[in-house]
């Protein structure tokens, strides 16, 4: 499956790599994210958050990768719920740059990796 959109943000030498995908069922979410775990072997993290369904009828999720709680994925989440994204899965593939940004540059640089397209 092919991202519909694409950002990148670097912060302290972190790369973050923002994808938005168009997703119908959760063994997608589980095939794209396997797929980018391959294809960036020395991410640090891959943090998600997904919605599937309809506003009447839907399911979701978030991961955020042993990034700290509320700091990665689950404003995403939050944000798809808010913009109704349904059958939408947003990931941000962060590369470790060195340096530790601390709870609130590290929120702040997740949000601008996939601001654009949300």
């Amino acid at each position: 499956m092919n991202y519909i959109a694409y950002d990148e943000y670097i912060e302290k030498k972190s790369k973050f790599i923002g994808l938005k995908y168009i997703i119908k069922s959760k063994d997608n979410v589980e095939y794209i994210i396997k797929k980018l775990w391959e294809e960036h072997k020395k991410a640090r993290h891959i943090v998600y958050a997904y919605i599937i369904g309809n506003e009447q009828n839907y399911t979701g999720s978030y991961n955020e990768d042993r990034e700290p709680n509320g700091t990665a994925a689950k404003p995403m989440y939050n944000l798809l719920l808010k913009k109704k994204m349904f059958n939408t899965l947003v990931v941000v593939v962060r590369y470790f740059g060195g340096t530790k940004l601390g709870a609130g540059k590290l929120l702040r640089a997740y949000i601008k990796a996939y601001k654009s397209f949300i």
